[in-house]
């Protein structure tokens, strides 16, 4: 079994940098998918609440007999419930949901600069709170840019463990990831094969053919030499198993550069841009 290799956080905590992630996979899918990867070795799990799968994660993990402490667990607070108190609530669920006593990670999903008159500060002083007590083992977000996370490094106490953002080939998202890094905020990369997008370009396609590897894993392999936390995420068993072997090759730095050129800026971005999105489950 291939080992992950680990980062350690700025609050001394350190995290697996490959993981799965469970984002749109039906809930009732989800405990299956689950199990599969840490049978075959992921012994990290990405959820968040919008995704409406935290008890089938749970189970997923009970049901693959790992011990809890071996399994690095992130979600993330649901858009609705940015006020403190709703905050307070919704890690409590979460919690509950999961079947467990602490995450590993918790994170603001998203900043949503124009909702709650612009603040997310006296969320993330929530956050604080619940790495406090413990229940959060560290504290960090997603989708925010430097502008976001100047202001929280302004007015509050704890520095993000990571920002959760989109980067892969088509939108290396440069700014944010750059600021993250220089200010010891740990980037986790969503979306790193851009939605299966990036698989069929010509230039992934002539290092795969050279590695002996699919455009999929020549992609994955490049986020990690770049340094970023992962979490690609399938319910096909063998795919599962194909984003984890990915440790028995290295791309050189002419392969790193001529993939990392196929940057789209703007156009190549796939979500919402975090300076505009606002949206708020039903």
């Amino acid at each position: 079994m291939s080992v992950v290799p680990t980062i350690t956080l700025n609050d001394g905590k350190t995290i697996p940098q490959l993981g799965f992630g469970v984002f749109q996979i039906d809930p009732d899918k989800t405990a299956a998918a689950v199990r599969t990867a840490l049978d075959i070795g992921y012994r990290h799990i990405d959820t968040a609440e919008m995704y409406g799968n935290e008890k089938e994660v749970g189970q997923g993990i009970r049901d693959a007999g790992v011990d809890r402490a071996d399994v690095f667990v992130t979600s993330k607070l649901n858009n609705g419930f940015h006020a403190p108190n709703d905050a307070r609530r919704a890690f409590d669920q979460t919690l509950k949901d999961l079947g467990t006593d602490y995450l590993d990670l918790f994170l603001i999903h998203w900043p949503l600069p124009t909702r709650y008159d612009g603040d997310f500060v006296s969320t993330w002083k929530t956050l604080e709170e619940f790495a406090k007590d413990g229940r959060a083992r560290s504290i960090g977000v997603s989708n925010f840019q430097p502008a976001h996370l100047e202001r929280l490094a302004k007015e509050t106490e704890t520095v993000p463990a990571v920002n959760q953002i989109e980067v892969h080939p088509y939108f290396v998202n440069e700014e944010a990831r750059s600021h993250s890094r220089n200010n010891a905020i740990a980037v986790e990369a969503w979306s790193p094969i851009a939605q299966g997008k990036v698989l069929d370009d010509p230039a992934i396609e002539k290092i795969a053919e050279a590695a002996g590897k699919s455009t999929a894993q020549v992609v994955l392999r490049w986020h990690l030499q770049r340094g970023d936390i992962i979490f690609p995420k399938s319910v096909t068993p063998d795919r599962v198993k194909s984003n984890f072997d990915i440790f028995d090759f290295e791309l050189d730095e002419s392969d790193i550069s001529a993939i990392t050129a196929l940057d789209r800026g703007e156009d190549g971005r796939n979500g919402p841009n975090p300076d505009t999105f606002d949206m708020i489950p039903d």
